[in-house]
């Protein structure tokens, strides 16, 4: 039996996207290929769940969309595709 690989973000963590998360078919309501949250988005950690097969968690992150923009968007994310939005992240 394979260990689960604990999550480095928790629930209610402030976040931002370091790449821009594209849809990749799976986002009901947008276009394939659409991108959900720019780069530099912020957002915040509302779900932690884990992807059995590979061994990692995933992170359901609320993020704000621009103002008169609609209600916010609730994207699955992986480690590599966020990071901590306090100082000292990598995005400027």
């Amino acid at each position: 039996m394979m260990d689960i690989r604990e999550p480095v973000y928790g629930w209610g963590e402030a976040v931002r996207a370091v790449v821009d998360l594209v849809n990749d078919g799976s986002f009901p309501g947008a276009p394939p290929e659409a991108i959900l949250a720019p780069r530099g988005t912020r957002g915040e950690i509302v779900n932690v769940g884990h992807h059995e097969e590979s061994n990692q968690p995933v992170y359901l992150v609320e993020f704000a969309r621009g103002e008169g923009a609609g209600s916010p968007l609730v994207v699955g994310c992986l480690e590599e595709e966020i990071e901590r939005a306090e100082a000292g992240g990598t995005l400027p």
